[in-house]
């Protein structure tokens, strides 16, 4: 566990650890919650499909592609619980690939229209 105070900035880096100097790493989705074993019935997104959904998320420049560096401010989920687990999901990609997910970054879904 790592243990911070409630709206301290928590900063998190994911490295990819390969020879290829042509990939890229990207965050796709983060999600928190307060059951370990739960990431689907009570969750607060952070990140979610590329897109980000909390206001305190910032993402870091880092020194290579291999590395995907961000933070948000630390909170009380739903001022209920005090442990908050998080899941993070990550995307590697071909570098300079303009029609990955890690280039296009947010992929937002939209419906489409079934009318004529």
């Amino acid at each position: 566990p790592y243990y911070v105070d409630l709206n301290q900035n928590l900063y998190l880096q994911a490295y990819l650890h390969s020879s290829d100097p042509n990939l890229s790493v990207f965050v796709d989705t983060c999600v928190a919650s307060p059951d370990p074993q739960d990431f689907n019935t009570l969750v607060y997104n952070i990140i979610k499909d590329g897109c980000v959904q909390d206001s305190s998320y910032t993402t870091y420049n880092s020194p290579s592609s291999h590395f995907a560096r961000f933070k948000f401010n630390a909170f009380e989920f739903m001022n209920h619980h005090s442990l908050v687990y998080l899941r993070c999901e990550l995307v590697v990609c071909r570098l300079q690939d303009h029609s990955s997910h890690c280039y296009r970054g947010c992929a937002r879904r939209f419906k489409r229209d079934t009318s004529s």
